[in-house]
């Protein structure tokens, strides 16, 4: 199903694609079951698909590298809803969209493996690692090349039957399709990327892992419109 966020004057509420009430989806997933319809169908401003506390990015190292895969954070200051406008740096050198499959935890990690790394995960959504490669040689953590208000863009919905294993993802810049990937093309599976993660750091329900762009990545420019869908989920990212 899909699930998301929306706000109205009585606060935020978790709802479904119908946009009806849901129950929290947190504590359903800890009870074993799908979260229910807990009351009617509300208006509201939709909004990014959680709230991490913690953002992790994967970078999918190559052959030759000594780690074939290692984990940077990311603000989630950053984070901004699907349609939201996003201002490029314009002190940071050119800039890319990179187009990721973004897994939201759903529990704390204690005890996942690779085996087991699916029955830790609400879902997946979409996101656009907006990056600004030039800023890389003199900042090899990422922080600069990462950054930038809004510089997160998150799907405003969580595909919780999505799966990890065999996960979807298209790139389209003003309407033209840039990349047609997915989870197969990742040199390091998504179990092996949250496997990886929980053993160093402990991450907790809305938590996201951004798992890496597999041939994903497009330049960008002010003007220009990003859109990526990953499962059942569509974001929309408008530059200027």
């Amino acid at each position: 199903m899909l699930i998301g966020r929306i706000r109205d004057a009585d606060g935020v509420h978790w709802v479904d694609r119908d946009r009806s009430l849901l129950e929290d989806p947190f504590a359903a997933l800890a009870a074993g079951r799908a979260p229910a319809v807990s009351g009617p169908r509300i208006e509201g401003e939709q909004l990014p698909a959680v709230d991490p506390t913690v953002i992790v990015g994967i970078a999918q190292n190559g052959p030759s590298h000594p780690s074939p895969v290692q984990a940077w954070l990311k603000s989630p200051r950053t984070v901004v809803a699907s349609g939201t406008e996003v201002v490029l740096r314009r002190d940071a050198g050119a800039a890319v969209a990179e187009g990721e499959i973004c897994v939201v935890m759903g529990a704390a990690t204690a005890g996942l493996t690779v085996e087991n790394a699916h029955e830790y995960v609400l879902g997946i959504t979409a996101v656009n690692d907006l990056s600004s490669p030039d800023r890389s040689e003199a900042d090899p953590r990422n922080f600069e090349s990462k950054s930038g208000v809004g510089y997160t863009p998150l799907g405003t919905w969580i595909d919780t039957d999505a799966g990890i294993d065999d996960v979807v993802l298209t790139v389209a810049v003003d309407g033209v399709r840039v990349a047609e990937t997915g989870s197969r093309e990742l040199p390091m599976t998504i179990r092996e990327c949250l496997a990886y993660v929980a053993l160093w750091t402990p991450l907790g329900p809305g938590d996201l892992v951004m798992t890496g762009a597999p041939h994903s990545q497009a330049p960008v420019g002010p003007g220009q419109t990003v859109t990526i869908r990953v499962a059942g989920v569509e974001l929309v990212t408008p530059l200027v």
